[in-house]
């Protein structure tokens, strides 16, 4: 599998990455180990997990996998902490919460460092440079290789990554950010994707095939065994269900009927092949479902095809969105 640098670092990951959303939840161990053997046979290393996905559980199970199964040197992997799943409180950037944390992580894993951690959420109510300093504490520490950030809007991105450049030698360069990214949520490319692209901070798509959807699989209803007919994930597929989104879905569909392809392998493509991308994540259900993803590797779509689907789903650009001049 081809291998990328990890924004403006020297951090080489493979161009796709795998996700553990569904670890120890709707993916039991002998899945997971599945997942994990194929992505390593087709050569991938970037492995994106958090403290939180099934409470710790996919970070546990990981960890158990990586002892048993792949060596450890064999993967790049990537954890999130900062987000708590509390009633009243759904972020803690704090210091004492964060490096805690990354101490349970490291538990879980079996690991004494991860290649990348990210700080999973903004939070409004801790000062960012005492989060940022967190960061900086993990690297210097030796728990982190390297660091970055999820889910943080375009302005909260560029403060964060600019503090961190002011004092090269002092804190470190933010190498990622993770962050929804299809064709059917292309809204990163108003604020956040300009940003990162300037910092130099490389993009980790989550969701890369619209939670799902772009796969086709919902054009004539909901298959039972999907996740928009799970009971906890149906509300998490439904806003891409709506008219704006079938029309996306078909001209994937039409598409991937010119290629002779799949249209997971023409959705995958498109957002992997897109400008400051890295690696999207491939959060999969099944070993199967993976090893499907995994085929896009030899696929690169024509550009006519390309800028068809950037037509298609065109995000609507307002004032003061980058390249206002134009609007």
């Amino acid at each position: 599998m081809e291998q990328r640098h990890l924004g403006r670092t020297g951090l080489r990951v493979t161009r796709l990455g795998l996700g553990t959303l569904n670890w120890a939840r709707d993916t039991d161990e002998q899945e997971a180990a599945d997942q994990l053997k194929a992505f390593w046979e087709a050569g991938g290393s970037l492995v994106d997990t958090a403290d939180i996905y099934a409470d710790g559980g996919a970070e546990y199970l990981l960890g158990r996998l990586t002892e048993e199964l792949v060596p450890r040197e064999d993967l790049v992997i990537a954890t999130k902490a900062g987000s708590v799943l509390e009633a009243d409180r759904r972020v803690d950037g704090s210091r004492r919460h964060l490096l805690a944390a990354l101490d349970a992580s490291l538990e879980r894993l079996g690991t004494d460092y991860v290649d990348l951690w990210q700080l999973h959420a903004f939070d409004p109510h801790t000062p960012l440079e005492e989060t940022l300093q967190a960061l900086d504490l993990a690297v210097t520490s030796g728990r982190a290789r390297y660091v970055g950030l999820a889910n943080f809007s375009g302005w909260q991105l560029a403060r964060a990554g600019t503090w961190q450049l002011a004092a090269p030698g002092v804190r470190n360069r933010l190498a990622s950010a993770q962050m929804e990214y299809s064709l059917l949520q292309r809204g990163i490319e108003r604020e956040v994707l300009p940003a990162a692209l300037d910092l130099g901070i490389g993009l980790l798509p989550s969701s890369p095939l619209g939670r799902g959807v772009l796969t086709g699989k919902y054009r004539h209803g909901t298959p039972a065994d999907s996740r928009g007919a799970s009971e906890h994930l149906a509300a998490f597929v439904a806003p891409y269900l709506d008219e704006t989104a079938s029309r996306v879905v078909e001209a994937v569909t039409t598409a991937a009927d010119g290629l002779a392809v799949t249209p997971l392998q023409v959705a995958l493509s498109w957002v992997r092949d897109r400008p400051g991308v890295t690696a999207p994540i491939l959060g999969a259900r099944t070993a199967q479902q993976l090893r499907a993803a995994l085929s896009v590797e030899t696929l690169s779509l024509p550009d006519e095809i390309r800028q068809a689907l950037d037509d298609v789903s065109a995000p609507v650009h307002h004032y003061p969105d980058h390249d206002w001049s134009t609007l």
